[in-house]
């Protein structure tokens, strides 16, 4: 599981560092590779303890936007790294995806974020996302 996250959090990030972004494969990783881990903790790591592993989804949640904030900067009348910050927390989510076992979710969604990434570009040619 935290392979799996771990290298769909990898390819995510490719496509930003080709683009020069100030997140790349290491970051992206790490996103998804850190929000496995914690998922299977929450769900597995206190065995015979009575928890609710919802509230770790929710705080990797609000994590996650907290490090996406600190790449959203505004430039005059331009604002920078919006995708960036969106796609480390779609990141984090295919992470919590694969720390539940939920493969084909994962899998699913990891292709669709290349996707939309990739073919964003076709429709906009006149910005880099």
């Amino acid at each position: 599981r935290l392979v799996l996250a771990g290298v769909f959090g990898w390819l995510i990030g490719y496509e930003r560092e080709v683009l020069g972004k100030a997140a790349g494969t290491r970051t992206f990783a790490l996103v998804a590779f850190g929000a496995a881990l914690f998922s299977i903790i929450s769900s597995e790591g206190f065995s015979g303890v009575a928890t609710d592993p919802t509230r770790v989804a929710s705080l990797i949640v609000s994590g996650i936007g907290f490090l996406g904030a600190g790449l959203i900067i505004f430039r005059g009348d331009r604002v920078e790294g919006l995708t960036t910050a969106a796609g480390l927390w779609a990141t984090a989510a295919l992470g919590m995806a694969f720390g539940r076992a939920l493969y084909t979710l994962g899998i699913f969604s990891s292709l669709l974020i290349l996707a939309l990434l990739y073919t964003s570009r076709w429709f906009h040619p006149e910005k880099k996302t």
